[in-house]
């Protein structure tokens, strides 16, 4: 549920909630609701029926104190989508009430769901919290990423006050298969320490969760490697992780991608297909 505060009458409080299923042998968008400014362009299909690809926007073109999105997936079974964003998430600087985005993706057992926004950028004096929370049935399988940026690297801007917290949950049948928490402090230790940020502004998680198995895929996606920075992948139970730390969120995003292109056909058994939006 939404928190209350004395800003609600200047902020986007804004919910989507979207439902995919299958039908033959189409995903199709069978449900959509929205309150506030989050939309979803009209469904894509670029590579076929069997994907449906949709482009989540949030018109205000970013986050400011008092916001508070939500967003709801739930793809029923055998359903297989795609999920990104026009562009980076901004999440602008705050007097004092913090901004909060909470994504819930629900996939049913036998379908696929690709969760591939693009970067946060965390502007000086934010205060935000992003939380993504993955509930797999049975077999499913999922594919995702974040990329924060902690301040505005392209105008020389550094994160010397604010706050931001990270939250990712994945979790298959109730148990527990990922669980990441992170928070960084404007100023603070944590983005200059050698064991987390290092000094680097950028860093992003890649996460493909699947119980279908590729021996040699862990090997491949170690052998790609970011074109600046540091990048670095492992492998757990029913799930390979991967990592970049740099300067550049465009390097973490065409590492992500390659990382995307070995994983998409071993563990969802389709060619990688990147969006159109993309490349605009």
């Amino acid at each position: 549920m939404f928190k209350t505060n004395a800003l609600s009458q200047r902020s986007w409080h804004a919910r989507l909630a979207l439902d995919f299923e299958r039908r033959g042998e189409r995903t199709v968008l069978a449900g959509r609701r929205h309150n506030g400014p989050l939309v979803v362009q009209k469904p894509l299909y670029p590579e076929g029926g069997e994907v449906c690809h949709a482009i989540i926007v949030h018109p205000p073109g970013g986050v400011a104190g008092g916001d508070e999105l939500e967003i709801h997936l739930r793809l029923g079974a055998g359903a297989h989508a795609l999920a990104t964003t026009p562009g980076a998430g901004k999440w602008y600087r705050s007097a004092s009430p913090w901004a909060y985005q909470r994504n819930v993706l629900t996939v049913e057992s036998g379908a696929c769901l690709e969760w591939l926004p693009q970067e946060n950028i965390v502007f000086n004096g934010a205060l935000g919290e992003l939380s993504t929370i993955v509930e797999l049935k049975g077999d499913a399988a999922f594919i995702g990423w974040e990329i924060v940026c902690i301040g505005r690297t392209g105008s020389g801007e550094k994160f010397d006050i604010g706050e931001w917290r990270g939250r990712t949950a994945i979790q298959r049948d109730g148990r527990p298969v990922w669980l990441e928490r992170s928070q960084f402090d404007g100023g603070g230790r944590a983005l200059r320490s050698q064991a987390i940020l290092a000094g680097q502004p950028v860093a992003g998680t890649f996460v493909a969760a699947s119980l279908r198995s590729d021996e040699s895929l862990v090997d491949r996606c170690r052998a790609a490697k970011p074109m600046t920075g540091a990048g670095a992948v492992t492998q757990l139970p029913q799930l390979i992780v991967g990592r970049y730390l740099g300067a550049s969120s465009e390097a973490a995003k065409n590492y992500f991608i390659q990382l995307w292109r070995l994983a998409r056909p071993a563990l969802l058994g389709r060619p990688a297909n990147e969006p159109r939006i993309w490349r605009t």
